[in-house]
């Protein structure tokens, strides 16, 4: 292979070296041939190192060889050979691309080492600067980074000050403080650099300095003008500063001014669904969509707007759309399910959730899904199936599925199949708190109360701080009168370990009103209703209140629940059985 041959097989590798004065080889054009003459004797010499440029053909077989090596992942063997490399020529260009291999190897002392290198062989060079800057950043380095990035400066040189105020976002605050007051010193410096003085800003909003970072960006917006980027960032800070009206004031600026930003149209569509706005919120994700219809992302976000605003058909249709991109496939596929559920399809429904993957946030409750749609269709056997399936080689998960059947067959009227599957589970698991709970609460439902307090009388035991447990037992015990003190005992034990639960504090109040204990039931009982004002706990209010013969207050209690759930048994019951005692 000819030496241009070589040449051109590093430029097409995207070597620095391309541009290096050192490589270009003369290359001769051949002699014209003489007329044959008798040979002349020839003295043999040892063979001299063929030289191509400042490099020697093994030199410059390695650089070929390092190049293929970065991009097959051999990066850090690479890079390795190319720090030798650098050190053997001390040309620039391998220095150069010898700090670029340690970058990406992420071999911060050698980054530091050949910048400083390239420094010495070329002093006006900006590059090795910023490489040194970026790499003590991220030592925490913040003083010997800034005396960096003041030479890049001197250097008239233009630094991405994003690069370096992403990486800062996670340093400690005292340390952030420390390189703020390095800007601040590089802003009165260098004055008329803009990215010195809006990097001070982003800096003072990571810092939540959000009044002082407003200041400074009113100041650089007078010096400088107004743009695209800084209307976000303006609107970043009012939304720190809790002025929502006015950070969407500003976005609804911006994307008049810069209507073809997509940046600012995402995020005021974005701040428009917070703030409950949503039909103006997808009209900017519909235009967003319009603007890059790749941009599947989008398409999603337009999807989920359309769900909430009930154009199910629309967002069946986009959801579609992203399957065949096979863009988000969990949440495709779990959003499809829960079309199809709300369409009728229950059949449809679960081929959609059986695809959401074991990674997806929503895996457990998809699951819930199929096993809970098949049960209702009757297909009890396919339900089965798919909890074995779906569980195979995760133990815990098959358990907590089978609770999911087993309430499932409950809710559907199955009960000695429900009862049957708990209780051989239970025989595998004897000391499995969730699965005897659960046939507690079957117990419960078919009138088997003895079992029932057995059942969690032995998840008790097995988890003492069983909250929920404690709370259920205890509740029943005092709602059928029995064994109350010891209902106190386990209700105070459940409140002491959940304080804030308003159904347990309801449970206790309740404890103490079937004891007589009418005073503290009503503080807990309106402590309960405050946070948690559920039919239920209005029927226990309402009761204690007449008792205490507060009749009015009772009724009041009673009549507003009713205006919210008109159909609450439990109200009407305890009316009906306690208003006769008026006349009495």
């Amino acid at each position: 292979m000819n030496n241009t041959h070589r040449f051109f097989i590093l430029c097409s590798l995207g070597i620095a070296l391309a541009a290096c004065q050192s490589l270009p080889v003369d290359i001769e054009e051949p002699a014209e041939v003489a007329p044959a003459q008798e040979p002349t004797p020839i003295v043999e010499a040892p063979p001299a190192p063929i030289v191509y440029g400042n490099f020697t053909k093994d030199q410059l077989n390695r650089t070929i060889i390092n190049e293929l090596g970065g991009q097959r992942g051999y990066l850090p063997e690479a890079a390795e050979d190319y720090y030798a490399l650098a050190k053997e020529t001390r040309d620039l260009a391998l220095i150069r691309r010898a700090a670029q291999f340690a970058a990406a190897s992420d071999n911060t002392s050698r980054v530091i080492e050949l910048a400083q290198l390239w420094i010495e062989k070329d002093p006006t060079a900006r590059e090795p600067h910023l490489l040194i800057s970026y790499q003590l950043l991220e030592q925490g380095r913040l003083e010997e980074a800034m005396d960096h990035i003041g030479m890049v400066l001197e250097l008239d040189g233009n630094i991405d000050f994003t690069t370096i105020t992403s990486r800062t976002q996670y340093l400690p605050p005292a340390a952030r403080a420390r390189l703020i007051d390095s800007f601040k010193g590089l802003r009165v410096k260098f004055p008329d650099e803009r990215a010195v003085h809006y990097s001070l800003i982003q800096l003072l909003e990571q810092s939540d300095l959000a009044e002082e970072a407003m200041a400074e960006l009113m100041v650089y917006r007078d010096l400088h003008g107004n743009s695209s980027r800084i209307m976000l960032l303006q609107a970043q800070l009012l939304l720190k500063l809790e002025r929502v009206e006015d950070a969407v004031s500003v976005l609804a600026q911006g994307i008049e001014a810069y209507p073809e930003n997509r940046l600012l149209r995402f995020n005021y569509g974005r701040i428009l669904v917070q703030t409950r706005d949503l039909e103006e919120a997808r009209e900017q994700f519909a235009l967003l969509a319009v603007m890059a219809p790749d941009d599947y992302e989008t398409l999603y976000s337009l999807a989920l707007l359309d769900l909430e605003l009930g154009a199910v058909d629309s967002a069946k249709q986009l959801l579609g759309k992203l399957v065949q991109a096979n863009y988000r496939l969990n949440d495709t596929h779990y959003y499809l399910g829960y079309i199809g559920q709300n369409q009728d399809q229950p059949l449809e429904a679960v081929e959609h959730f059986k695809k959401v993957g074991t990674d997806s946030a929503n895996f457990l409750n998809a699951q819930r899904q199929v096993i809970r749609t098949l049960v209702e269709q009757g297909q009890l056997e396919e339900a089965h199936a798919w909890v074995i399936s779906v569980s195979e080689g995760h133990p815990d998960l098959e358990l907590m599925l089978t609770t999911v059947e087993t309430d499932a067959l409950m809710n559907n009227g199955k009960l000695a199949l429900a009862q049957k599957l708990l209780s051989d589970t239970i025989a595998a698991n004897p000391d499995n708190a969730d699965l005897l709970f659960a046939r507690a609460l079957l117990h419960e439902r078919m009138g088997d109360l003895a079992s029932a307090e057995s059942d969690l009388l032995k998840v008790i035991e097995l988890e003492p701080n069983e909250a929920r447990a404690l709370n259920h037992l205890g509740y029943t015990l005092a709602d059928r009168g029995e064994k109350l003190e010891f209902a106190l005992e386990l209700l105070e034990r459940a409140i002491a370990i959940s304080p804030e639960d308003p159904a347990i504090i309801d449970s206790l109040a309740w404890a103490q009103y079937k004891l007589g204990y009418l005073e503290e039931a009503l503080v807990n009982l309106e402590r309960a209703f405050e946070v948690f004002p559920d039919p239920e706990v209005a029927a226990h209010l309402g009761e204690v209140l007449w008792v205490l013969g507060r009749q009015r207050d009772a009724n009041r209690v009673w009549e507003d629940s009713l205006r919210e759930n008109p159909e609450a048994q439990v109200i009407l019951r305890t009316i009906e059985r306690l208003r006769p005692r008026q006349g009495s």
